[in-house]
């Protein structure tokens, strides 16, 4: 039976490698077949500290992946289908078979919803993004729409006014399911206009985005509008699946934590780190800190 395994490859799971093989911990860190996480799709990160001229997200994720495995952080490129409790520990069952485990850190992410529409998967990192916080910077002077009705596609909308020009509210419904205030201060807002009834029908452009096809949800009426960038917000899912029950999750399906520490979960010994637990901040920076903070916690659990 193994110390410690981490499910989930992107800057909470590298970080947690990092942290629990410098404690002599010897963890396996299960990287599923796609390894490194939502930075995979982002070209320029420039937020992330320590590097001033920007970094590729894919250039990002192998630097964290190699100092995983400098300090002997063992890296299956497996992914995790299931787990469940045993005596002692944790049972995990994945394509190529079953390992034993005294705990276990849940990093496996969140998954942003797309549009599913001609041109998105393309031009994902050119121009489409999920993540205003992330990518608004690339949008100073310049036009772009944002695609949903929630609170998260109001608060992208009020925070990419920073830097574009011009910002579009694409709304499949003639309301929005925001609250009222967010609501009100996209609809003060001079920067902002919002195209109700209206869906994305395909996203244009080859290198970069320069237009979307917008269909009439009423009518069925199509129109074309010239636009830079395109941001998604229709939400995000937690990908906790595989879990099937095996901790508390909250209202919106996020792993709950904070029940003796601040990653703990419901099940003693499984912990949490990263966008599978964080439905507010969503940063390549705050996965990697909770995925410190999970490290620490399991390490101080196992010594008990």
């Amino acid at each position: 039976m193994h110390n410690l395994a981490i499910i989930g490859s992107g800057p909470a799971g590298y970080t947690a490698g990092i942290y629990a093989s410098r404690a002599s911990l010897e963890p396996v860190l299960f990287e599923g077949l796609e390894s490194g996480g939502q930075l995979m799709l982002t070209t320029d990160v420039e937020n992330y500290p320590g590097f001033d001229s920007g970094v590729m997200g894919p250039d990002l994720m192998q630097i964290f992946k190699k100092q995983a495995e400098k300090f002997g952080t063992q890296i299956k490129t497996e992914t995790v289908n299931k787990i469940e409790k045993i005596d002692g520990g944790f049972k995990l069952e994945t394509g190529k078979g079953s390992y034993e485990f005294k705990s276990v850190i849940i990093s496996s992410g969140a998954s942003a919803i797309w549009l599913d529409v001609k041109g998105e998967k393309e031009l994902q990192g050119h121009g489409v993004s999920s993540c205003a916080t992330c990518d608004g910077f690339f949008f100073k002077e310049k036009k772009v729409i944002v695609v949903g009705g929630g609170d998260s596609a109001m608060e992208e909308a009020l925070f990419l006014t920073k830097f574009a020009t011009k910002v579009y509210i694409v709304h499949r419904r003639d309301s929005f399911r925001a609250s009222k205030i967010m609501q009100d201060r996209v609809l003060e807002n001079e920067k902002i206009e919002v195209l109700w009834s209206k869906e994305v029908a395909e996203i244009h452009g080859k290198e970069a985005v320069n237009s979307v096809s917008l269909k009439d949800t009423g009518d069925g009426s199509s129109s074309k509008l010239t636009i830079d960038g395109v941001f998604v917000a229709i939400g995000h899912t937690p990908n906790v699946v595989f879990l099937d029950g095996l901790v508390d999750l909250d209202e919106k399906g996020y792993i709950k934590t904070g029940f003796t520490t601040d990653t703990s979960t419901s099940v003693p010994g499984v912990f949490a780190a990263g966008d599978v637990a964080d439905s507010v901040y969503r940063q390549a920076v705050t996965a990697a800190g909770t995925g410190c903070q999970a490290a620490i916690d399991a390490e101080r659990w196992l010594e008990h």
